[in-house]
């Protein structure tokens, strides 16, 4: 067995810890009933191991055999077994015997030499919680007396009162004098202290590890922003991840552009109807929300038919573009694609494609002048082809000079702006009128591209006739009357700024469609997405130095 077969094996084992973050998260698939787990540690203790300039730590904070309870047919043993079969490790008879309610996986540093003539070479650990000391040295011990028998050379040394194994592969003068530059060799080194093991890929990880704990102004745990973070966790999360944003940005070659939010924070929440997976960015400066939050139901969901496949709802469109949202927006897209227009262009291709079949301009023709609630939904039909569409908008004295600058774009587009009636009910339409000589005559047919109509306190748009006569007679419940749609705002704190509701049975073809990428991620949550019934995304920060948001899953029992 070589370095890289060792290196390997550690970092399956790195998988593991990040895995069963996962799959803590989705263990409500696996579950006939509510069962009870162990009330999750208040924060991951491991953080006195991990430098105060990690990048990126992740930690499962119940222990993994408290949801085996809730599997249906092994799906848990399974992950784990195939995980730990490169590693030659039985977890049932070598780690559940000692493992506590803790597993932390962090990058500890981005280059372990700091030798960039060799290259990027990040440094792993992992730590898990004990509670027998003595059997878990023993694992250890056990661990590398197999590596040495495969071939392994294993070397034992103290550091500052702590026995460190590790096994490496011997570099020869006459390698080093041919390669003076090449990267250090990767190695599997562990240790146990106090109440954990630890695992690295390098014993120099350890050794700062080691540091960190007996220099605690060093470690994670005594970082302002770190503790700021914790703070924000919510109550009985499962699982939490800590992003130090610049650092990561830097460890992945990027440069952090319009650095406003400094650290992230996510976490995972267990529900019985699902989980919420919440995230924090925080900030040092005060970079307030300017929409209003909204604390009870929007109104325009009444005219929001329960067959929409997607809905977004909010208040105040106008503001935001400089709301705390579209900041964070501009420092991820600018980071990773460049600018908010690159990124736009790659994801949300169908938005740039009907700004410029309709010389549109979202922020300028339609955010600008939409100030209060608002409402607006996807509706698949039944032939499978382009969707309908449905707009509420709350009136306000603004929206008079809205709809004129729509209806000068609908004629700039070659349109006809017309009045007719509808169930009594009187529609302004956009239509398209095409000529067809036939014989002696000429048929006008004409096609309606867009229609909308003034009803109580809202404005309503649809994508065409049919879709308003449905809404006009009443022919479906409203959305607000869903009981699933019900069930997943209920979950979502209030107040919030909004939220985006996905009804994933009903969305899921047209979302397929549209971002060829969703299906790719289905494969990789396969679980999760065959039991999927809606997702809900929301912000509802409630501090000037915060964007708090979280997605919540509705998932089939």
């Amino acid at each position: 067995m070589n370095n890289k077969r060792f290196f390997f094996s550690f970092l399956v084992a790195g998988v593991i810890g990040l895995l069963l973050i996962v799959v803590a998260g989705f263990y409500w698939l696996f579950a006939k009933s509510p069962v009870h787990l162990s009330t999750p540690t208040s924060q991951p203790r491991a953080a006195i191991f991990v430098s105060k300039l990690s990048p990126a730590m992740v930690s499962l904070l119940v222990n993994p055999e408290s949801l085996q309870s809730l599997e249906k047919h092994g799906e848990i043993s399974q992950l784990k077994n195939s995980l730990l079969a490169k590693s030659h490790i039985d977890f049932k008879d070598e780690i559940k015997p000692w493992l506590s309610n803790e597993i932390t996986l962090a990058v500890t540093s981005q280059d372990i030499d700091h030798n960039p003539e060799n290259g990027l070479q990040p440094g792993y650990l992992m730590a898990l919680a004990t509670d027998n000391p003595a059997k878990s040295r023993e694992f250890v011990e056990v661990l590398f007396s197999r590596r040495a028998l495969a071939g392994a050379n294993l070397e034992v040394k103290p550091y500052k009162g702590v026995k460190l194994l590790y096994d490496f592969q011997e570099v020869t003068t006459s390698e080093k004098l041919q390669t003076p530059n090449s990267k250090l060799q990767n190695s599997l080194a562990a240790a146990v202290v106090d109440n954990f093991v630890l695992l690295a890929n390098h014993p120099q990880i350890l050794r700062a590890a080691i540091n960190n704990v007996q220099a605690p102004n060093l470690n994670l745990s005594s970082d302002p922003e770190y503790r700021q973070a914790i703070k924000q966790l919510p109550k009985n999360a499962v699982a939490l991840a800590f992003l130090n944003l610049p650092m990561v940005a830097q460890w992945q070659g990027l440069e952090l552009a319009e650095s406003i939010y400094q650290t992230q924070i996510f976490s995972l929440v267990l529900n019985p109807q699902g989980f919420l997976a919440e995230s924090t960015f925080l900030t040092t400066s005060k970079v307030g929300s300017v929409s209003l939050p909204l604390a009870k139901p929007v109104g325009a969901l009444e005219y929001i038919p329960e067959s929409a496949g997607l809905t977004i709802v909010g208040e105040n469109l106008n503001n935001l573009t400089h709301s705390d949202l579209a900041k964070l927006w501009r420092q991820g897209t600018a980071t990773i694609y460049g600018s908010s227009a690159a990124a736009i262009s790659r994801w949300l291709q169908p938005l740039v494609n009907v700004q410029k079949r309709w010389s549109l301009n979202f922020s300028e023709d339609i955010f600008s002048w939409v100030r209060g609630e608002y409402a607006l939904a996807i509706v698949p039909n039944q032939a499978n082809i382009n969707p309908n569409w449905v707009f509420v908008v709350e009136k306000s004295p603004q929206l008079k000079l809205g709809i004129a600058k729509l209806n000068q774009i609908a004629v700039n587009s070659g349109f006809n702006v017309s009045s007719l009636n509808l169930n009594h009910q009187k529609i302004a339409a956009w239509t398209e009128l095409t000529a067809t000589p036939k014989q002696a005559d000429v048929n006008v047919e004409a096609k309606v591209r867009g229609a909308h109509t003034t009803i109580d306190n809202y404005e309503i748009f649809t994508s065409d006739l049919g879709m308003m006569e449905k809404i006009l007679t009443h022919q479906q419940h409203p959305l607000i009357e869903n009981s699933q749609f019900q069930d997943s705002i209920a979950t979502i704190p209030q107040p919030n700024q909004g939220y985006i509701y996905v009804d994933w049975k009903k969305s899921q073809n047209f979302l397929e469609r549209q971002q060829p990428l969703i299906k790719f991620v289905e494969v990789l949550g396969k679980p999760l997405f065959d039991n999927l019934q809606s997702l809900t995304v929301s912000s509802y920060s409630t501090e000037s130095e915060t964007i708090k948001g979280g997605v919540f899953f509705h998932l089939e029992k």
